[in-house]
């Protein structure tokens, strides 16, 4: 598989990263090694995780996986901490809590260091410059090769980056943000796709199949039993891009794959993967077996006309303030 620089560093990745939020929960074991094996033959090297994904036993996981199954050295471990299951606060990024859920994680992964240490998500009750100091302190004693953030907006992520290149002192820059993008969601689009193409930074898509819709899956009236949308704790996170506007946008993706004797999921994926500013979109597969669908976009580039229709289809609307002056 293709390797891509992530952001302005040295960090070379495979240009389809593995996901692991099922991990735990839906995936077990069995198959977890069996999606992990299937990548690394594939080529494939940067693995997705977080803290919380199966309250840790996704790391617990990957950890028990990378001592016999796959080397360590081949893989790109990239983690998240931030979130925390407290309904009273959704997120702590402060210093104290962000350097134990370092350890922690470290320990779950069996690791002394993680590739890629990402903030989960911005912590407004914390001073950035606290959430940041975290990530300097992780990278100078070696816990973390390198950082970035996650479901930053684009002011957020503008702020974080200037703060790391412009503050006093050895700061860590940082290399990536990780962001739900694909053709049913192309917000990132607006602001931060460009403040990161302007920082430098690597963008990681998240749920680059439209949370699965753009399979083709859910076009009959009822979900496959098998799927995320028949899943009773997943089926809210799928509801929202199943509706007419997101219909059109399936019903296109299938006639470009028609015409290509391709799946729709490989058209999704190419589309997303070769965007500007893209590093990997970040792939959770249920099986082994819907993985190697996935990684079989490697020999697929779509066509220039197809890219045009596929953009043209599902333009998010963005006017004033982004639009043109002279178009006003």
């Amino acid at each position: 598989m293709e390797a891509r620089h992530l952001g302005r560093t040295g960090l070379r990745v495979s240009r389809i990263g593995l996901g692991t939020l099922t991990w735990a929960r839906d995936t077990g074991e069995r198959d977890a090694a069996d999606q992990l094996k299937t990548f690394w033959e594939a080529g494939g090297t940067l693995v997705d995780t977080a803290d919380v994904y199966g309250d840790g036993g996704a790391e617990y996981l990957l950890g028990r996986l990378l001592e016999g199954l796959v080397p360590r050295r081949d893989i790109v471990i990239a983690t998240k901490a931030g979130s925390v299951p407290d309904p009273d606060r959704r997120f702590d990024c402060s210093r104290g809590h962000l350097l134990a859920a370092l350890d922690a994680s470290l320990e779950r992964l069996r690791t002394d260091y993680v590739d890629l240490w990402q903030v989960h998500a911005f912590d407004p009750a914390t001073p950035l410059d606290e959430t940041l100091q975290a990530l300097d302190i992780a990278v100078s004693t070696g816990r973390a090769r390198y950082v970035g953030v996650s479901n930053f907006s684009g002011w957020q992520l503008a702020k974080a980056a200037t703060w790391q290149l412009a503050a006093p002192g050895v700061r860590a820059r940082l290399a990536s943000t990780q962001m739900e993008y694909s053709l049913l969601q192309r917000g990132v689009e607006r602001e931060l796709l460009p403040a990161a193409l302007d920082l430098g930074l690597g963008l990681l898509p998240s749920s680059p199949l439209g949370r699965g819709v753009l399979t083709g899956k859910y076009r009959r009236s009822e979900p496959p039993e098998d799927s995320r949308g028949a899943s009773e704790h997943l089926a809210p996170f799928v509801a929202p891009y199943l509706d007419e506007t997101a219909g059109l946008i399936v019903d296109a993706v299938s006639t470009a794959a028609d015409g290509l004797a391709v799946s729709p999921l490989q058209v999704a994926l190419a589309w997303v993967r070769d965007r500007p500013g893209v590093t990997a979109p970040i792939i959770g597969a249920r099986t082994a077996a819907q993985l190697t669908q996935a990684l079989s976009v490697e020999a697929l580039t779509l066509p220039d006309e197809i890219c045009r229709a596929l953009d043209d289809v599902s333009a998010p609307v963005h006017r004033y303030p982004d639009q043109d002056w002279s178009e006003l």
